[in-house]
């Protein structure tokens, strides 16, 4: 049924550009759709993104002959900014995002909603690449499907399985918390938001879906992965910084209790392979401007010491994601006795070049130190990860009329928040 005098429960809202070919098609499929099957009130929203055909006209006259349906003209491109225009304004309990193209078998729009709804989860998400999902697509955009979100979860301490089908939707609540913190407008907008809600501990629900693949999809797989990529770094500098406030969201609607998603072994050894990258080469530009007037020795010294310190400070936020000033002073400190090692290591690849060639030259002597550095740096990964960023577990205080089992389930809890509230939501 449509939108009346009662509380609008669902809002399906269809970005869409240059689609005049199939948008009346498509838009009368899903009113059927909407009006034979769907047992909440409901509208139709078509966010057209400045299209430059038809595509303006033909979504007003949608509007003017469907009931429950309405059109929204958007000065700018991106389907990010179109879902945050409209979900932004939109009144209704839960706000829906489907793909122009219809991709998605609409038989699976109330199993999305209907967890939404009810109040048990907060986002709801149609995966392509669960067991039960039936889908037809080539071969490469699967890989590509798989790799990514593979990636994701690896890179970024993630759980969800499928970032960019199109076929979402969120709660209002949640999406007045959510929204204002995604920064794409474009198409990393729904990994951006998915990433986001888990960090903060919303409830992730995913349905199955049967998807067919639309062969004359726009999308430019390659530019679509650049910017994908650059936004994964931008927001995991984000979270890992505080920047992205998303503990307030956690404060605000967050289910509790929740165990933050962590980096697993490799996205945390992908990312120390980076800053290892990075560090090498600070260290090389450091040892060349030293060497000159300091001598060899004393040059790699500075050079390894400067680097290790901003090795210790980057993977201590990035890499293992330690926040706030707590155990700060006796993270360095340990640094700098991993330091000392990986310091022992390059020195004496110094001293076995000097023994082995005596006029060896500058460069002979960064290539060995170079070398020796990216031997230091994996010697530094296994010390941070087993000893100077171990997790530590509280010693175990047993409060009078608790038992053993519950403390324990209580300073879980309390390791990951400084303020432990077991009510739900």
């Amino acid at each position: 049924m449509t939108e009346t005098n009662q509380t609008l429960d669902i809002d399906i809202v269809v970005p869409c550009y240059n689609e005049q070919d199939t948008l009346a098609a498509h838009v009368r499929r899903l009113h059927t759709f909407c009006r034979t099957s769907l047992h909440h009130t409901w509208r139709i929203t078509i966010a057209d993104n400045a299209s430059t055909d038809d595509t303006a006209r033909i979504a007003d006259d949608l509007a003017a002959m469907l009931d429950g349906v309405d059109a929204v003209h958007l000065l700018e491109k991106g389907r990010g900014r179109a879902l945050k225009a409209v979900w932004g304004a939109s009144e209704a309990h839960v706000l829906v995002y489907v793909d122009e193209d219809l991709s998605t078998d609409l038989a699976a729009l109330e199993p999305l909603v209907a967890p939404l709804l009810s109040g048990h989860s907060d986002l709801a998400i149609g995966t392509r690449l669960a067991d039960s999902a039936r889908v037809v697509r080539g071969g490469r955009r699967e890989f590509i499907s798989r790799s990514y979100n593979l990636l994701l979860r690896t890179t970024m301490g993630v759980s969800f399985s499928d970032a960019q089908c199109g076929f979402k939707a969120i709660t209002r609540e949640a999406a007045e918390h959510v929204l204002p913190l995604c920064e794409d407008d474009a198409w990393f907008f729904d990994t951006e938001l998915l990433v986001l809600a888990e960090h903060a501990g919303l409830r992730v629900h995913e349905v199955p879906v049967d998807w067919v693949d639309d062969v004359n999809s726009s999308v430019q797989i390659r530019a679509t992965a650049t910017e994908d990529l650059k936004g994964m770094w931008r927001v995991s500098r984000g979270l890992a910084t505080g920047r992205v406030p998303v503990s307030d969201v956690y404060d605000a609607i967050g289910r509790r209790p929740f165990t933050p998603p962590h980096v697993g072994i490799v996205g945390q050894v992908l990312r120390f392979g980076a800053i290892g990258v990075a560090s090498t080469v600070a260290f090389a530009l450091l040892y060349a401007l030293f060497r000159p007037t300091i001598g060899a020795q004393t040059a790699d010294f500075l050079a390894l010491l400067l680097t290790a310190i901003g090795n210790t400070a980057l993977n201590r936020r990035f890499t293992f994601g330690v926040r706030g000033r707590a155990g700060a002073g006796r993270h360095h400190v340990q640094g700098l006795v991993v330091f000392g090692i990986a310091w022992a290591i390059t020195s004496g690849s110094l001293v076995v070049l000097h023994a082995a060639d005596p006029g060896s030259s500058h460069g002979a002597e960064i290539a060995v130190l170079t070398a020796a550095n990216l031997v230091a740096t994996l010697v530094r990964f296994v010390l941070f990860k087993a000893w100077v960023f171990r997790a530590r577990r509280r010693p175990e205080i047993i409060r009078a009329g608790t038992t053993p089992a519950a403390e324990a389930s209580s300073e879980a809890v309390t390791e990951v928040l400084p303020v432990a509230d077991p009510a739900s939501r």
